[in-house]
């Protein structure tokens, strides 16, 4: 990974201050993330992205997150990403309970084969004692121990845990309360915040909330993925606002190395999606005004619509959204299974154009609208236009908005594109390119590393 000119600066610091006559040991990051290498799903790549900047920045770095084996039971793996973690970094796989998906039924207990209803209820409840969220509050124990193992062995500058599942902040809260360590809560999802409705979930009273509150005011920062959201938290949590921060997702370029330019054609062009299709996203209006768009312009007569990435949040795709996708098979739309971060380069070379498809909220920006920039390729959004990645696009030069969701409006916008596709060249798309640096994920990243390794030294540098 190449590092940039902050992080050389910072490791030299660090080189500086270890040469003097007391060596002065580097400042140990301990990242809290469920969903890592060799993790799949869109929260993986911000958490790689961050555990290995901070380790580039001259940080040592532990990370605790599942087992491979959980991740190969519940979202299916991705080894390709696993040898992107870089080398310094330690990982440390705690042991996540699978018995919900255990499905040899020699392995259940004589409860569960009594009374599979009452043996989940128990299983609920014991989880939601030990912390309040659905499946994982069983986690609590095994991963608060291996924090506080972690800073036994190598004392702890500082913890951050990324969310969701929100449980990830705890080893933070836990060592914050009986050491004294600072620790960051990077709000990657929200906890009760409904991004779609705006609405809040949950009663303020509830124990879930109450936690949060409380993670809240421990904290020494707060991370959100965009202002939207900050502003919504600042509502709720007045007197915690001074510390909340903006740190949004973004694009990372070593993935995107050896995307090669495509020359349109007007013999088939091939359109794509790649990322996860989830929740209230309007497949059907994009499927519906692909068929028009075809139907209708004779530059997408045999134009190609190619969906790339996982259908739902699990290994297995989502039957009915799949079997949406492949009734419009005639059509020229194609599901081509889910893809490795690592091969994303490979297949945005296989597109002239990009559909960027979500649900309408004005909270949610997309990881995927960062990358798609980072393309250079044409893209046309298909959402409603208060969707919070329309500000992210806004002046990126070679993008079309649909006015609406609706068939007809899609199908407008996917002709635009496709024009502006063949009136093209390779320097437009290299000039979308350098638009879209800004949108790298480092540049996110680092006025928040610096600042907690200025504050991590300098507070060495007084004991």
């Amino acid at each position: 990974m190449i590092r940039s000119t902050l992080q050389q600066q910072l490791l030299a610091d660090f080189t500086d201050r270890n040469s003097l006559s007391t060596p002065m040991r580097k400042p140990h990051l301990l990242y809290v993330a469920w969903g890592y290498p060799p993790a799949r799903g869109a929260g993986m790549y911000r958490a790689l992205a961050s555990a290995n900047a901070y380790a580039e920045a001259g940080w040592r770095v532990t990370v605790l997150t599942a087992t491979r084996e959980t991740f190969a039971s519940l979202t299916g793996t991705d080894e390709l990403a696993e040898q992107q973690i870089q080398s310094s970094i330690t990982v440390v796989r705690v042991p996540f309970d699978l018995s919900r998906g255990e499905t040899n039924l020699s392995q259940w207990t004589r409860l569960r084969v009594a009374s599979p209803l009452l043996w989940s209820f128990l299983k609920s409840l014991g989880e939601s004692s030990a912390f309040p969220e659905p499946r994982y509050g069983a986690w609590r124990r095994p991963l608060v121990a291996a924090a506080r193992e972690v800073h036994r062995n190598t004392p702890v500058d500082l913890v951050i845990g990324t969310a969701n599942p929100n449980i990830d902040f705890l080893p933070g809260y836990y060592l914050n309360k009986s050491h004294g360590i600072p620790y960051v809560m990077d709000y990657r999802d929200t906890w009760h915040l409904d991004m779609y409705r705006g609405s809040r979930i949950g009663s303020r009273s509830s124990r879930s909330a109450r936690w949060e509150k409380r993670l809240l005011k421990s904290a020494s920062e707060v991370w959100f993925v965009n202002k939207p959201i900050l502003q919504w938290h600042a509502r709720e949590f007045p007197t915690d606002a001074p510390k909340f921060h903006v740190v949004t997702n973004g694009f990372d370029p070593e993935f995107l190395q050896g995307q090669v330019d495509r020359v349109s054609s007007r013999d088939g062009l091939i359109f794509g999606y790649l990322g996860t299709i989830y929740g209230p996203m309007p497949v059907h209006e994009t499927l519906e005004g692909w068929r028009q768009a075809r139907k209708h312009s004779p530059v997408l007569a045999n134009a190609v619509f190619e969906i790339h990435g996982r259908l739902g949040h699990y290994s297995a795709p989502n039957a009915q959204m799949l079997e949406l996708i492949e009734s419009y098979a005639v059509d020229g739309v194609r599901y081509m299974g889910i893809v490795s971060k690592t091969q994303v380069a490979e297949v945005y070379s296989r597109f002239d154009a990009l559909l960027l498809v979500l649900g309408q909220s004005e909270y949610i920006s997309s990881g995927k609208v960062y990358e798609y920039a980072g393309t250079g390729l044409p893209i046309a959004s298909l959402h409603h236009p208060e969707t919070a990645s329309t500000t992210v696009l806004q002046d990126y030069p070679r993008w079309v908005a649909a006015a609406e969701v609706s068939a007809e409006s899609f199908a407008e916008s996917i002709v635009a594109l496709g024009m502006m596709a063949l009136d093209s060249d390779a320097d437009a798309q290299a000039q979308a390119r350098k638009s879209a640096a800004r949108f790298e994920r480092l540049r996110q990243l680092e006025p928040r590393i610096s600042e907690w390794t200025r504050q991590t030294m300098s507070e060495s540098g007084r004991q």
